[in-house]
């Protein structure tokens, strides 16, 4: 038997523990209560790190941990998570908790999902900004948001069993980290689910083995299943004999049989046979089906070389050795349950005898191809993007087949695996490269890959995006788990174009209690409380507010957070929020963003120079006093309008003396165009025409503190009116000039109050820079919310929710698009015969 080789578990990345000896099963290791030793560790590894060492701070009980406060909690060994527990502490300093023991914890009985369990912290090593860390006890216990951990660990027997059927989101578990570990498990997901190439693969399984389905089938594996292998010996010839004469071996010289199962992951346990040597490979086979279990299986399969190409001429005379590349990938479940690559890590080494991953350093991507021959920019650039596709495949087909399973076998209703390893092979087939995928892990390609993180930083490379990556999904886990069950008071229903509204309540588990003027409005069926309330004429929000909060007290009703997504009601809500000492904008701060001319009259004061003039009419004498102040061409628009309804370009006083009479006849009150702001009157105001390209601008502010900003851009618009007929995102913009957009929109905000909230902010960028339209003080409408949720994963939903509740949204540091959208305005009056 040879113990090293170049197949699938030869460079298994194993830095921390010592591989198992040959033909051992790996098990506990007795020590549940490890956690000297592992707090010894964690101050080594901070030692390297230049960091300062663990605060211990556990004499002074920490206390005042409420139902808002974020948890996400790391169970065992403190190694393989580092980076991730200092990026999270840093973006939520004290979010982050280590959990060494399993004493530093207990789980009790879920109090809003029967049969699961709450984890509570007595104990644990906190992460704070700059790398700092201190060793706290919580008085009363913390309780877990999100928990994941070392699940992977056999010495981590602890984890597995605190992790178990939680309430609470956890990322991964014992049994579906077993499921990765078992090489014919994942070939199956990796060939059938994800369409990826694999090893040509023979399994030998017991018949009652029921964790593998018959179909589909899986390219490139198959499956035999057995009731007595000692009695079925020649049909295990016979299969051995058509496998190896069969076209899927012909291009392969080498095969190798070992046994596969979770139990046997990383142990070496393989030997190695020359495809001629039939009656040896058949004897080897039997030899290992003499101690098969239904958990594991015995796999024929063929050593796949690592593909060979041309390389320059060697400038010494010394032979060439022939040399393996294993391709170790990893990828996470981001925003939205999406795939997101993080990082790609290679190792390299001896064809016949490769080092084991423990013995050999990573290195990067680019730079291996290079190595191996792939000269050209553009294709190491292609194989990059195969790659992330291929990657991001297998995890999108890992959690389709992880959604199959029963809790049970999932070890947890809320169980899903949220950090994948995939190692791949770089294979030549049909005079092609391809990437040919081995096999999955729950921990090891994290090793490897933080590993190859920490290296680069050696050399003076910047930090990755591995451990932002996933200190971004870990506590963007914690924030959904952190709003399920609250209760919402939300201010007008909108119309249909807001349904997605009661979609995402459902989804993120919000209660909603809804506040509307229409008795009848669809949503009234969709909510936990529908509340009817005729708010329509806005001139008397201070009284409408004072009614809606008897009937809330009438109801008694409590709402955690009181918000509105419809334009009308902005103010409303902002009153009803006053009132209950709820976060959210100051009244006085959403009426100067609600009405445009006290916005532009508001900036003109402040030193923001986005401000254009503008004056408002109520009267055509206000008209002839506004010519005199405000160059032709210029815009006529209604004061509280929305949706474009009613712009204009006028060219002279006579057209704008007639457009404000058409809209003066035409637009009375909300009735007669319902949504577009006539509920607070239908004034209206004339604005200096601004040049340029039309933008809008999404913020999220936190305490006047910027979150996170999208830009689109809107196509131009329909002349003299002023709908746009087109949009993408993300801009086309340089990112200097939307930075100028993203600035000018923040400066806006906060030079109106704005300080808390999801804003839309509508500008022009002309050759000297941003000029402010109008403020929408709520969430972007229309397309904007589900747009942006495509192209780059957050919800602006989910984030005003949370700044609502006082918590300050997580959301992409560094935000990259993940596809490219544009639309055309398609408009009944101009496409009525195309839509037809």
């Amino acid at each position: 038997e040879e113990q090293e080789w170049a197949g699938p578990e030869a460079l298994c990345p194993g830095w921390l523990e010592d591989e198992a000896l040959d033909g051992e099963v790996p098990g506990h290791s007795g020590d549940p209560e490890g956690a000297t030793h592992a707090y010894e560790r964690l101050q080594s590894t901070l030692c390297q790190e230049g960091l300062p060492p663990t605060l211990d701070c556990s004499a002074e009980p920490c206390t005042g941990f409420g139902p808002l406060d974020m948890t996400v909690c790391i169970l065992g060994s403190p190694t393989p998570f580092l980076p991730v527990l200092l990026e999270g502490g840093t973006r939520c300093p004290g979010a982050m908790v280590l959990c060494l023991s399993p004493s530093w914890a207990s789980r009790v009985p879920s109090e809003s999902s029967p049969g699961s369990w709450s984890l509570l912290l007595s104990r644990g090593v906190s992460f704070k900004a700059g790398g700092h860390s201190a060793l706290e006890t919580f008085v009363p216990p913390r309780r877990a948001n999100y928990v994941t951990g070392t699940f992977g660990d056999p010495e981590g027997g602890w984890v597995g069993e605190l992790a178990r059927d939680l309430d609470c989101p956890t990322g991964g578990s014992v049994p579906l980290a077993h499921r990765l570990q078992d090489t014919l498990v994942a070939r199956w997901v990796l060939a059938a689910r994800a369409n990826l190439p694999v090893p040509p693969t023979l399994a030998f399984v017991l018949g009652a083995r029921g964790d593998l389905p018959d179909e589909p089938p899986a390219p490139g594996v198959r499956l035999v299943r057995l009731q007595d292998p000692q009695c079925q010996q020649s049909l295990v010839q016979e299969e051995v004999g058509a496998f190896l004469g069969g076209a899927a071996m012909e291009p392969y010289s080498q095969v190798v049989v070992r046994p596969a199962g979770w139990r046997w992951w990383g142990t070496g346990t393989r030997s190695t046979h020359r495809k001629e040597e039939g009656a040896a490979v058949a004897q080897a086979v039997g030899a290992r089906l003499r101690g098969l279990t239904e958990e594991d299986s015995v796999l024929l399969e063929a050593m796949v070389p690592t593909a060979r190409l041309p390389l320059p001429p060697p400038r010494s005379p010394a032979p060439r050795l022939p040399m393996a590349l294993r391709i170790c990938t990893l990828v996470c479940r981001s925003w939205g349950d999406r795939p997101q690559l993080c990082q790609v890590a290679c190792t390299v080494g001896r064809a016949e005898s490769p080092v084991r991953h423990g013995a050999a350093l990573p290195q990067g991507l680019d730079s291996t191809l290079q190595q191996w021959g792939v000269v050209a920019p553009s294709q190491r650039q292609a194989l990059a993007t195969r790659l992330r596709e291929a990657t991001e495949a297998a995890m999108a087909a890992l959690l389709a087949t992880e959604a199959e399973l029963s809790p049970q076998q999932r070890g947890g209703a809320r169980a899903h695996t949220d950090i994948l390893g995939v190692d791949f092979l770089l294979a030549c087939v049909d005079d092609a490269l391809e990437l040919v995928a081995l096999a999955t892990n729950s921990q090891r390609c994290l090793e490897t890959c933080v590993l190859a993180e920490a290296m680069g930083r050696g050399v003076g490379e910047p930090r990755g995006d591995l451990p932002r990556l996933l200190a971004e999904a870990m506590l963007h886990r914690a924030q959904c788990h952190l709003v399920e069950g609250k209760d919402i008071l939300l201010i007008g229903a909108g119309g249909v174009s807001k349904s997605f509204v009661w979609e995402a309540a459902r989804d993120y588990g919000l209660r909603i209690h809804l506040v509307e003027s229409d008795p009848e409005h669809f949503a009234a069926g969709l909510v936990q409380t529908f509340l009817p309330y005729d708010s329509r004429e806005h001139r008397w929000d201070e009284e409408h507010a004072e009614r809606v909060l008897e009937l809330l007290r009438s109801r008694g009703l409590r709402p955690h957070a009181c918000l509105s997504y419809w334009d009308d009601c902005v103010v409303l809500a902002a009153l009803v929020c006053q009132g209950l000492g709820l976060r959210g904008p100051a009244p006085a701060a959403v009426r100067v963003a609600k009405q445009k001319s006290r916005t532009h009259g508001h900036l003109q004061r402040s030193p923001a120079a986005f401000a254009v003039p503008c004056r408002r009419l109520q009267s055509h004498g206000d008209v002839e006093r506004a010519v005199a102040a405000v160059p032709f061409p210029a815009v006529a628009k209604l004061e509280f309008g929305a949706g474009a309804v009613g712009v204009r370009l006028v060219e002279n006083a006579a057209q704008c003396h007639a457009h404000a009479a058409r809209l003066w006849r035409d637009l009375r009150d909300d009735a007669d165009h319902p949504g577009i702001g006539l509920g607070w009157g239908n004034a209206m105001l004339l604005m200096e025409y601004v040049p340029g390209t039309e933008h809008d601008v999404d913020l999220v502010v936190f305490e006047g503190r910027l979150l996170g900003a999208w830009v689109s851009d809107n196509g131009p618009t329909r002349v003299p009116a002023f709908l746009e007929t087109a949009a993408c995102l993300p801009s086309c913009l340089p990112a200097d000039r939307q930075a100028q957009l993203v600035r000018a929109a923040l400066e806006c905000c906060r030079a109106c109050g704005l300080r808390d909230g999801v804003f839309n902010v509508e500008l022009k960028l002309g050759p000297a820079g941003p000029r402010l339209l109008e403020i929408n003080p709520r969430m972007g409408g229309f397309y904007l919310r589900d747009w942006i949720r495509e192209v780059y994963g957050p919800d602006l939903l989910l984030a005003a929710v949370l700044v609502a509740l006082g918590v300050p949204p997580v959301l992409p540091a560094r935000p990259a698009p993940r596809t490219h959208l544009a639309g055309v305005m398609c408009l009944g009056s101009e496409h009525g015969e195309a839509l037809a």
